[in-house]
């Protein structure tokens, strides 16, 4: 079979991604701290990019703040939440009106690609008139006892943090130790967990400081001397162990819960309660956990009323002793819009913590005017990349401010009312309004936060699908899920309410929710089973 050459034309279509394009995508999903990281580096290795003082300084007259005031750089004002999206307390970020960002016009390749030509104008505002149709608990949190301290951002507390581990070597500096002991009891508190822990088997904590030893040596101990020194190590770790142990906090340096919850009890005063509280924690915890009240008074040997108050007792305990001085990276959190109520309705604005003052800089522009050839096509292509930086983040902006507009219009009974008034959204809805794609709403609402008179909610928050009703009309499922909060926290402790109640519960109220459905609510709301819940 011969093959004969030939000539043919076919026609396809292929969507090419500029590196312009590309960066616009890349800048729409970043968060508002990323961004920054990603201004302050095209600053670091572009020389055409500068902020624009000047322009920053004329919007901080115009808005009324001191001119003795330094500038604030993106970050020095946080509000930081606990629980996102669910319902965080709000953050007090001063309103300020801010540019509003032009309309983006589509460009070839689709709407990511529109680059903004014009400047930002206008007021920054847009106004929507109101439509008139269980076990031991977080540390609380330090309470500023005035002056400086009132006003410290979320940065500046977080920089205060003594860890568990600088706690504890605090501690162990009032003991009366030999350089081995003290070596022995510090390995340990560096071997502990975030929770306080002790996770490793002391026999492989002695295992690893006798290689440790042997590193230091220079060489490995011989045979017939290693296992004695192993052996003499385990016995100092364990003598070290029981002073961690007595070290506040109570409970640290636990091999699992049980032991945890022992040495916390064993530092309450010797009752009947704690007693019987250690008793219990001789059992399996399962039976604890369920509070299986009379199989603990049958494995136990005490009575009913007894064994409510030792497991009362056990639920004040602290199952995780680090917990308070874990340094867990907080959400800190810079909302990008701001949303305040007004007598002509809703005051949808930019925050202007966040939006970088860029401009070119025209000293290196205007020495390119002019010069030709392959020694300054280099410089002209970074003086064409910071143009298209700077037009991205005016798109970028602009994009978030299109959007949550048009969330705020959607959900103004949110605004109004709280979260039991929040409507079915999807982001096709908002897509299709604005004339963008999908993907380009899910990259605008990922990470991007709005501060409102309820909270600081990241964007997706406003989107959620809906339940049907006995009127026809969709319930959103942030509104049934604070609604089941809502039934939950007026239950009888005595007999809260099961799975299949708050359903029927709801089922009253016209909205169709299965037992199921409750359940999976009810643990994204980290709230108890019913068992857990009911009051001993």
């Amino acid at each position: 079979m011969s093959m004969k050459p030939g000539l043919s034309l076919r026609h396809s279509q292929q969507l090419s991604l500029t590196p312009q394009l590309q960066q616009s995508i890349r800048l729409l999903q970043l968060s508002t701290l990323e961004m920054a990281q990603e201004v302050e580096q095209m600053l670091d290795e572009n020389p055409f990019l500068e902020l624009d003082a000047e322009a920053e300084q004329a919007e901080r007259e115009a808005h009324g703040l001191e001119q003795s005031d330094a500038p604030i750089s993106l970050g020095d004002q946080v509000s930081e939440t606990a629980d996102l999206p669910s319902a965080p307390p709000g953050t007090s970020s001063s309103a300020v009106a801010e540019p509003e960002a032009a309309t983006a016009p589509s460009a070839e390749g689709g709407d990511e690609a529109g680059m903004l030509e014009a400047g930002w104008d206008g007021d920054g505002t847009v106004e929507i008139s109101p439509d008139d149709g269980e076990w031991g608990g977080e540390a609380p949190a330090r309470q500023g006892s005035g002056g400086d301290e009132e006003g410290a951002s979320a940065i500046d507390l977080a920089s205060e943090h003594v860890s568990l581990s600088a706690h504890l070597h605090q501690q162990s500096l009032s003991l009366r130790l030999n350089d081995e002991e003290r070596a022995a009891l510090y390995f340990l508190i560096e071997s502990l967990d975030d929770d306080g822990y002790l996770a490793d088997p002391l026999p492989e904590l002695a295992e690893a400081l006798l290689a440790q030893e042997e590193m230091a040596r220079g060489q490995p101990w011989p045979e017939d001397l290693r296992l004695e020194r192993e052996e003499a190590l385990l016995l100092l770790l364990s003598t070290a162990l029981h002073w961690l142990q007595h070290m506040e906090p109570a409970g640290v340096g636990a091999r699992d819960l049980a032991e945890c919850l022992k040495l916390q009890i064993l530092e309450l005063r010797n009752s009947p309660a704690a007693r019987a509280a250690l008793a219990i924690c001789e059992q399996p915890l399962e039976l604890m956990a369920k509070r299986d009240v009379k199989r603990l008074v049958a494995q136990c040997g005490i009575d009913d009323l007894l064994v409510r108050e030792a497991l009362a007792l056990i639920t004040r305990l602290e199952p995780k002793p680090g917990r308070r001085f874990a340094d867990v990276q907080r959400n800190i959190v810079i909302p990008d819009v701001l949303v305040t109520a007004t007598e002509q309705g809703f005051l949808v604005r930019l925050n202007p913590e966040v939006m970088p003052r860029l401009r070119v800089q025209e000293v290196y522009a205007s020495a390119l005017r002019g010069h030709k050839g392959e020694a300054v096509q280099g410089m002209q292509q970074r003086l064409q990349e910071a143009r298209w930086f700077i037009k991205n983040i005016q798109q970028r902006f602009d994009t978030i401010l299109r959007v949550s507009s048009a969330i705020v219009e959607r959900q103004r009974r949110f605004f109004q009312q709280g979260e039991l008034a929040m409507r079915p959204l999807v982001l096709r809805e908002i897509a299709d309004e604005l004339g963008l794609h999908e993907s380009t709403i899910s990259r605008v609402t990922s990470a991007k936060y709005m501060a409102t008179p309820f909270g600081t909610y990241e964007l997706k928050y406003f989107f959620g699908s809906g339940l049907g009703t006995e009127t026809g009309i969709n319930a959103s499922s942030t509104a049934v899920r604070a609604l089941i909060k809502q039934l939950v926290a007026a239950e009888d402790p005595k007999k809260p309410l099961s799975d299949s109640q708050i359903a029927d519960l709801l089922k009253a109220q016209g909205i169709e929710c299965a037992r199921r459905t409750v359940a999976k609510y009810r643990e994204a709301l980290r709230i108890a089973p019913t068992h857990l819940r009911k009051a001993l």
